[in-house]
This record gives C-alpha cells, sequence and structure tokens, in this order.
C-alpha cells in the first residue's frame, strides 16, 4: 500500500511540474470587473504566472470543501458527541450496581433477600397431628 501511494504522489508531482513548465506565461486576475473600479478606488488585480493562479484555485476550492464537509458534518459529531457522554454515563451506572451487589453484605440482610426456593406445602400434609374432628 505504502509503494502505491508513493508511486501516486511522484506521478502527481511530475503532472503538476509539467504543468508549471507549459503555463508560466502571466496572467491578470481581477477580484471585481473594471466597472466597479471606481466604486473600490483601484482595480483590485494581480500579476502572476498562469500556473500560481491554477495551484492557488485549486487550493482555494479544497478549502472551500473542506469547509463545507466540516459544517455538513456538525450535526453528526454532535450526535456523536451526545451518544459518547450517554454511554459513559450507562457505564459509570453499571461500575456502580457492580460494585454495590458485589459488596460484603450483612448476613440478616442476606437472608431476607434470598427468595425462598421451598414450595408451599398445604397445612394438612405438613402436620403430623391427627385431623381435627
Amino acid at each position: 500500500m505504502r509503494v502505491i501511494r508513493i508511486s501516486f504522489f511522484v506521478v502527481l508531482a511530475l503532472v503538476l511540474m509539467l504543468l508549471a513548465a507549459a503555463n508560466r506565461e502571466p496572467v491578470t486576475v481581477s477580484l471585481l470587473p473594471a466597472q466597479f473600479a471606481r466604486f473600490t478606488g483601484g482595480t483590485w488585480s494581480l500579476t502572476m504566472p498562469a500556473f500560481v493562479a491554477l495551484f492557488l484555485a485549486m487550493v482555494f476550492g479544497v478549502l472551500v470543501g473542506l469547509v463545507w464537509e466540516w459544517l455538513r458534518e456538525a450535526r453528526l459529531r454532535a450526535e456523536s458527541n451526545r451518544r459518547a457522554q450517554n454511554l459513559a454515563q450507562l457505564q459509570r451506572e453499571v461500575g456502580d450496581l457492580r460494585r454495590t451487589h458485589a459488596a460484603p453484605r450483612d448476613e440478616v440482610l442476606a437472608i431476607l433477600d434470598e427468595p425462598s426456593h421451598q414450595p408451599a406445602t398445604p397445612a394438612a400434609a405438613a402436620t403430623t397431628l391427627p385431623a381435627p374432628r
């Protein structure tokens, strides 16, 4: 996998260098149309090689995409944080219950808490006295 990644970056670097070598002519990039120059107090423009303008446009597009996705996924991150807090609270409650039930208990309370597993017997069968007349 590492070889594929390195080879991809080498090919990408070669393509970008060829693109830069082929587009060295200067271009003027204006922020606003020329009609707005009298309102803004001048022309906001910059002259640079064409490949620099192209690279800046690509970087700007990547940054806008990253911010867009970060904002779009904010709801999912909030839901994930809420569920993580809920899970942590439930784990604390389970730990408290385990400590409570594993703690040493008073013998009398332990006897009272134990359910009786003996079936109930009728009163006549439990006694050895003769039946009342």
